[in-house]
Order: C-alpha cells, then sequence, then structure tokens
C-alpha cells in the first residue's frame, strides 16, 4: 500500500488584552478544517512573546495596543526570532496609522476592528497560503542544495578540466574555487598527466565492465599514493588517461611522489603508466600551462616505450637543432629496396636512425613519427614503380594500423620500417625469381628444340639477349646445374630414348648435332658408361 502524505499543518497564536475576543478567534472559526492549530494564546505582549518563543508559530494574530508590550514592539521582537513568521495586526481605525507602522517593520496584514470572523479566517488562510508557498520553495532549494551537494564531485572535474583549458581571472577562480569547496590549497601547484601503457593492445577485445574495474582499482592507486604526500585531485580525461592536480612547491618531492605512482600502479596491478610531469606553478591561472607541459613532457615516452616518469624540466630549455638525416643514405636504402637487399636495407634503416637520434637531444617525438611514416610512404612508392597496388596494398594497410593506434612508440615506428624492408625485398626478390624462371624456362624450350645444333653458352646468351656470365650464373642458380651440363643430359637422353626406338647410332649423332660418330660414341659412353652398342643391347637384348 502507498503510504498517505500527511496533510500539511500550521501553528497559529492570538494575541489581544480583551479576554472574549481571544476565546471569540480561537475556539469558533473550525481552525482544524483548514490545517491550522491553535498553538497558544495570551492577553498581552510579554506572555504573547513568550509563548511565541516557545511554540514558534507561523502565524500570529495580535492586538496593536496591548499592555506591558504593545503590537509594535511585539513585532519587531517576534521577526528578529521568527523572521517567517506572519503577522497580522488587529486595529482600529484610530490606530491606523499605527498599523501602517507595523506593516512598514514586517507585518503581513491588518484587519480593522471592528471585525467579523469570515474577516479573520480569510486574513489567516491569506497567511496559511503564504507559509504554504514558502515551505515549497524551502522544499525546493533544499533538493537543489541536497542534488548539488552529490554532484560537487562531477562539478569539480568539470570547473578543473576547464581550468586546464582556458584562462579565467584570479578572483572568480577564487570564488569558484571555495563555492564548489575543492578540497585543495588555492596556491602552489604541480600538474602531471598518467596513462595507461599499451591500453588499446591490452584492453582493447575486453568487456566494459572490465574496463571499468581497472580505470577504477588505478584511479584509487593514484588516489592513496598522492594523498600519503600531499592533497591532490585525479581527473579521468580519458579512457586510458589521468590528470592530476596536487599542492606543492617542491620538484623533489613531485619526482618522488610520481614515481611512487608509477611503482605503486605496477605493483599492485598488472599494467604500467607512464606520466609527464609539468613544472610548478604558484597561481591557479598557471595550471593550464603546467598542463600543456605535462603533456608534452608525456610524448617523450614515445622513446622510452613508458612505465617511468618524463618531466618537462628536462627539455624546457632544450636547444633547437635540426634533427634529420642525409639524403644520401635515404637514396641508398631505396637504392638497397630496388635491389631486394634485405640485410642492406636493414643496415641501412639503422644508419638513418643513427643519424636522426644521434645529437645528444632527442627531437620532438612528433618529428620522429612523420618522418616514420614519410618514409613508410616512399617505401610504398617505390614498390609501386614495378608492382601493381593490390601487391602493395597489404603494406599500406600495415602502416594504417600503425598510424590509428594510440600512442605509438619509437619502437613501433622501428618495427614497422624494418618489416616494410623485409617485405619490400621480398617482394622484388620473388618478382625477380618469377621473371629468372621464365627466362630460363625460355631457354629449357630453346635447347629442347635445337638439340641437333652445337648449342654453345655465347649462342644461347645472344639467343635471351644476356651476358654469357650473367646467363650462366642464372641458368645455375634456376635449374641447379651449369649450361653444358643441362644441354649434354638433355641430348644423352634423347640419344637413349632412339637407341630404343631401334634408331641407328650414325643417324642418331647426326640428329644430336655430332659430325662423327665415334666422338659421339665416346660422349655417350662418359655419360652412361656404355657405348651405344652395350647400351642397347643391355635395354632390348640385341645390338
Amino acid at each position: 500500500m502507498e503510504r498517505k502524505l500527511e496533510p500539511e499543518r500550521f501553528k497559529l497564536c492570538v494575541i489581544d488584552d480583551i479576554k472574549s475576543v481571544v476565546e471569540m478567534v480561537s475556539r469558533k472559526p473550525p481552525w482544524q478544517e483548514y490545517g491550522i492549530e491553535v498553538a497558544g494564546t495570551a492577553l498581552d505582549g510579554e506572555a504573547g512573546l513568550q509563548i511565541i518563543r516557545e511554540t514558534r508559530p507561523d502565524i500570529v494574530l495580535t492586538d496593536i495596543r496591548m499592555p506591558r508590550m504593545d503590537g509594535l514592539q511585539m513585532t519587531r521582537a517576534i521577526l528578529e526570532v521568527l523572521p517567517d513568521c506572519k503577522i497580522i495586526i488587529l486595529s482600529a481605525y484610530s490606530e491606523f496609522s499605527y498599523a501602517q507602522e507595523a506593516i512598514r517593520l514586517g507585518a503581513l496584514d491588518f484587519v480593522k476592528k471592528p471585525f467579523s470572523l469570515e474577516e479573520i479566517v480569510n486574513a489567516v488562510l491569506k497567511a496559511r497560503e503564504l507559509c504554504r508557498e514558502e515551505r515549497q520553495e524551502t522544499a525546493r532549494l533544499a533538493v537543489m542544495e541536497a542534488r548539488i551537494r552529490e554532484s560537487l564531485p562531477i562539478l569539480r572535474q568539470e570547473y578543473l578540466t576547464f581550468l586546464l583549458h582556458h584562462q579565467t581571472t584570479e578572483t572568480d577562480a577564487r570564488s569558484r574555487w571555495a563555492y564548489l569547496d575543492i578540497p585543495l590549497d588555492q596556491h602552489d601547484f604541480f600538474v602531471f598527466v598518467a596513462e595507461i601503457d599499451h591500453f588499446a593492445e591490452k584492453l582493447g577485445g575486453q568487456p566494459v565492465q572490465e574496463v571499468e574495474l581497472l580505470r577504477f582499482s588505478l584511479h584509487n592507486i593514484l588516489e592513496e599514493t598522492i594523498s600519503a604526500w600531499t592533497r591532490g585531485i585525479i581527473i579521468r580525461e580519458a579512457t586510458d588517461r589521468y590528470v592530476c592536480i596536487m599542492n606543492g612547491s617542491d620538484p623533489e618531492t613531485a619526482a618522488l611522489i610520481t614515481e611512487a605512482c608509477c611503482t605503486n600502479v605496477s605493483r599492485f596491478s598488472r599494467h604500467t603508466i607512464s606520466i609527464g610531469v609539468g613544472l610548478g606553478t604558484a597561481a591557479i591561472q598557471g595550471l593550464g600551462t603546467a598542463y600543456r607541459q605535462a603533456l608534452s613532457a608525456l610524448g617523450y615516452h614515445f622513446y622510452t616505450g613508458g612505465n617511468g616518469v618524463f618531466h618537462y624540466s628536462n627539455i624546457e630549455n632544450k636547444p633547437l637543432s635540426l634533427h634529420s638525416y642525409s639524403a644520401a643514405a635515404e637514396q641508398e636504402l631505396l637504392f638497397a629496396l630496388r635491389s631486394g637487399n634485405s640485410a642492406k636495407s636493414l643496415q641501412v634503416l639503422e644508419q638513418l636512425f643513427a643519424e636522426l637520434l644521434d645529437s645528444g637531444l632527442w627531437p620532438e617525438p612528433r618529428y620522429v613519427e612523420s618522418v616514420g611514416y614519410e618514409l613508410s610512404s616512399r617505401i610504398c612508392r617505390v614498390l609501386l614503380e614495378q608492382f601493381p597496388y593490390g601487391q602493395v596494398e597489404p603494406l599500406e594497410l600495415r602502416i594504417s594500423a600503425l598510424k590509428n593506434q594510440m600512442h605509438p612508440s619509437l619502437q613501433d615506428i622501428r618495427d614497422l620500417l624494418s618489416w616494410l624492408c623485409r617485405e619490400a625485398c621480398a617482394l622484388v626478390t620473388e618478382a625477380r625469381s618469377l621473371e629468372s624462371t621464365r627466362i630460363i624456362r625460355q631457354a629449357v624450350e630453346y635447347i629442347h628444340s635445337h638439340l641437333d645444333t652445337g648449342l654453345s653458352l655465347e649462342q644461347m646468351a645472344k639467343q635471351i639477349n644476356l651476358s654469357q656470365g650473367y646467363f650462366s650464373n642464372l641458368f645455375k642458380k634456376v635449374q641447379g646445374i651449369s649450361f653444358q651440363q643441362y644441354v649434354m643430359h638433355e641430348k644423352m637422353e634423347k640419344a637413349k630414348a632412339m637407341l630404343i626406338s631401334g634408331r641407328q647410332v650414325q643417324e642418331i649423332a647426326q640428329d644430336l648435332g655430332y659430325e662423327h660418330r665415334r666422338y659421339f660414341s665416346e660422349v655417350f659412353k662418359k655419360y652412361t658408361s656404355m657405348t651405344p652398342s652395350e647400351f642397347k643391347l643391355h635395354y632390348i637384348g640385341k645390338e
């Protein structure tokens, strides 16, 4: 069953120096039906004020002229104790100026004597409605205040996030800081940004509940670690990133706190974090600058791979220097790729990175990342000179995958380029192998159709349009034996078949390009360890 709401009740006090008036006003109207309770009555001002203090009524009916304390004095006294009390003055016409003064002091209304009960009831009900409206407004404000209190943690985080990205005046900042009751001193801050290492790779396929549990756990570890040293607030800036604003002015202490955060996350979870720390700032207005410094410092984990702290002070005064590599080294890399020399291309790639990074100072991470992607694109362009897009597309997809990865490291870039070099050289080598096979297949077909000729290496190379040396090496690489050995093998195998078919030795020698039967027989015996006649006798039983 639903619980019925209790009807609203309002308290009324009646004060007049005429007893019959008090009794009539307090007893005759059906006050209970109107939700009004007569809390007390009195015949003079002092007694009336005492009852009012004890019962704390919502509405007071009082005469303007009474012994010991008149209505004006009582009005002042009541409103000091109960500023929301509704006071209705009972006044004769000759006392109208007093009633006006009472209204000016804060009384709600007055009823002129002589009066009817209906006039009294109407005045009291009017006062009751005002009391009800004020109660409702008070309740509404109480609900709003409760909601604001519940929302304070979110409102604080939203305002602090605003301060990290926008400028504000000191006056406004201090005012909002106090209103939101932010639990930090309003001076001396450090800002650091913490990022979960390899978040996408480790948690990309995990259920939302698991990811949220991890984020909550790391949030608590950071909060507890900082609270052991100073005051701090953790803001969840992104799925894999936290921002911390903490009080402090000593850089060494800030370094110890952030190192402890890294250590504790690694110790109490299966994950690690990277932290970038900005310079200290004395004022609230400096939080945005400190935050941007922390982000810059965080970017340098591109070189370390994570699980550590990097301070903006390490790069703050870094002189501007040109980080690059020689055009000759790049051309050498591309030449190695065109020639399919994997070992050489990897060696030159290492040389490129040595030139890029060997200045004693790490260049801006985004610059190195862009150089890596530009070099990747050039590798693909070199391949497109020789291959259709379909064969190069898998390499471009690998590049796009890394570009879409959150916060790739220097090692990721180097691994990508090394893989591209190996794949590019494999494509070139495979294509060259296929071309070599095609050329040698063409040579073999020519050999088979010209076994009746001398078939010299010089003649064959000229036919294929290659140098003798290159053709000789290529033939042996593809066929596994030298050109001369292959020609001899094919002629002798054909001679065997012709002998078995009954052909004469003289005839076979001529068909295979031998001018003299004797020379053919010598070659045949050297190849088979039998003379043609012995071979024929051995296989078909007759010469």
